[in-house]
Order: structure tokens, then sequence, then C-alpha cells
């Protein structure tokens, strides 16, 4: 919904399209620039990394196959199969991946893991702060999700009283799980560094933050 002096009112449909295109190559970029910077994605897209690398798979698979994952479990969550809100989500995850694997090479083809190591982690923090920024727009606009962070909007405001960071976390306890079992299995990781860790601690609080300051005008459409 969108705040005007007189109470709300729907977005139209410019908005909606510029809104919805905005946050999407927002989240590809943050996440191709941190799985080509390598110093530390978000959870789950450290995870598709390390599934990636381990079973020599194309990493834009990988986060179509979690996208499937998600919306099972979103279904779990709510109880319910809302037939609009899964096609909303397979369109997303469908332009998700292949874009983030695109903006990985784009990436990789300007150098950025060859930049000294503190432009590496500034860009590598930048990105992460984009899937943020992201993530709020498009959760607040509540058209169409990419599951995973529909996930978090559910635990959100149906389990967790509107608490962005104890969503966060909780969401983010999945993706960990399969990492720390991968590696435990292959004695290799990549994709966790500094970078995942600020996300751990700091994407829900970034995400807080965007809530607020980045297109206030802009409200959540529960």
């Amino acid at each position: 919904m969108i705040k005007t002096q007189d109470g709300l009112r729907k977005p139209s449909i410019f908005e909606v399209f510029y809104y919805f295109v905005l946050s999407l190559l927002l989240n590809a970029i943050g996440n191709g620039l941190t799985v080509a910077a390598n110093m530390g994605s978000s959870m789950w897209t450290a995870s598709a990394a390390n599934i990636a690398l381990d079973f020599n798979f194309s990493i834009s698979w990988v986060l179509i196959i979690y996208g499937a994952s998600q919306i099972l479990i979103n279904i779990a969550l709510t109880r319910r199969f809302d037939a609009p809100r899964i096609l909303g989500n397979i369109i997303f995850i469908s332009l998700f991946g292949p874009f983030v694997g695109i903006f990985k090479q784009f990436f990789l083809t300007l150098g950025i893991p060859n930049l000294p190591l503190p432009l590496i982690i500034i860009f590598d923090l930048f990105g992460i702060c984009l899937i943020a920024v992201a993530i709020s727009i498009y959760q607040r606009l509540n058209l169409i999700l990419h599951p995973g962070d529909e996930m978090t909007n559910i635990l959100r405001f149906q389990y967790f009283k509107g608490n962005a960071k104890i969503a966060q976390w909780v969401n983010f306890s999945i993706p960990a799980l399969i990492m720390i079992i991968l590696t435990i299995i292959f004695r290799q990781i990549t994709a966790v560094n500094i970078g995942t860790v600020f996300a751990l601690f700091f994407q829900g609080t970034v995400l807080g933050y965007a809530d607020i300051y980045i297109f206030p005008k802009l409200t959540h459409r529960l």
C-alpha cells in the first residue's frame, strides 16, 4: 500500500512494475556480487553456492530448486494452498535464479575477486545490504515474492509479532544446517566468510531500517 495524506491507497500499475523490477534487479545484483566476491553471501545463496560446488551444479538451478522447496515450507507454515501466491513465487524464482547467474558472471568478468581485500569485503557487504533493501521493497509490495522472502514475511507477521530480525534468523537456520552437513561430508566450503556472518546477524536489521527509510510511503500490505 502507498501512504498518502488521506490514508492508504493501492499502488498504480506503473508503481507495481517499477517497485517489482527494481527490487528484482537489486536482489540479483546483490546476490551476484556476493557470490563473485566470495567473501560471504546471504545464507541461502551461500548454501546454494556450496551445493553447486559439491555436486558440480549450476547455481541458477540450485536456487530454482531451493525456491520450490521454500514454497512447500510456506504451505506448511500457513497451512493452506494459495495458488495465486504460489504462481507468483514460481514466476519470481524463474527470473531470479538466472539473473543471479548472469550478474555473478558479470562481476567475475569485471575482476571483483582480483581487487584488494578491503575493497572486496566492502563490495560483499554492500551486496548483502542491496539484498536486504530489495527484500524490504518487494515484501512491502507483497505482490510477487521470492518464496524464501515470503517465508520471512510469514514468520515475521504470523509467528514473531513483526520482528524482522528473529524471523530472518529462523529462516537462515535451514541453509546454515545444510552448509554444516555439506562441510562435514565434503570437507570444503565456499561463499562463507565475513559477509555470511554480517548477513546472519544484521541483514534483518538492515531490512527493518529499509522499511523505514527506503521508499517510506510504501507500506506492508498483508
